[in-house]
């Protein structure tokens, strides 16, 4: 991908509080990311809570619901929206739906995602509880480029968080939330520079 000196321009997917949503848009717009910005920010839910922290930002936002179509039909739909807004690369933040084939052949090798996990270890849903239940010392946050596995695809970066004792699901999960908001800039901005090298 040649940007040709043009910014590049991200497009991100939600489906709830979009609070990595708004660390990518801080990021973008103060320069931790280098000549990048936020072209949309997209969510299957209609009443998701980043859907306004997006528009506050004066970022363009687009509901694209399932409304009981197939998975392809619906990403087809999404990967339309995002060409059409000449997106370069595209970000997961909180988006809790599994990517179709379609939309990864649309933009293979640059969907990225952010999980609560020191990946491999515990990927789906409730990463925190897992490392609890587990007795894990620590734990962290992963991006990684999405492929067809479930949380498995390459990863970019990671951080570690200890895990204390006495901790809950609560308190564990607001400290790998911080290192989240850190750690995703940091990885865009590096998979944008070897796109731009490409």
């Amino acid at each position: 991908m040649a940007l040709d000196g043009k910014a590049a321009r991200i497009g991100i997917l939600i489906s709830g509080r979009g609070s990595n949503m708004i660390a990518l848009a801080d990021a973008a717009g103060d320069g931790r990311i280098p000549n990048a910005e936020i072209a949309a920010v997209i969510s299957d839910q209609p009443n998701a809570a980043g859907l306004s922290k997006a528009k506050e930002r004066g970022i363009e936002t687009l509901v694209i619901e399932r409304r009981g179509r197939a998975r392809a039909e619906h990403d087809r739909e999404i990967v339309a929206a995002l060409k059409a807004r000449e997106v370069d690369l595209v970000c997961l933040a909180g988006y809790m739906r599994v990517l179709s084939r379609e939309f990864l052949d649309g933009y293979r090798g640059r969907i990225l995602n952010i999980h609560p996990s020191l990946l491999p270890s515990f990927p789906g849903l409730d990463a925190q509880r897992q490392a609890l239940e587990q007795g894990a010392k620590e734990t962290g946050c992963t991006v990684h480029f999405v492929d067809k596995t479930l949380d498995g695809g390459p990863i970019i970066a990671q951080r570690v968080v200890p895990v204390y004792e006495g901790d809950t699901v609560e308190s564990l999960s607001a400290r790998v939330l911080v290192e989240e908001h850190k750690l995703y800039a940091e990885a865009v901005s590096l998979v944008l520079k070897s796109l731009v090298a490409r």
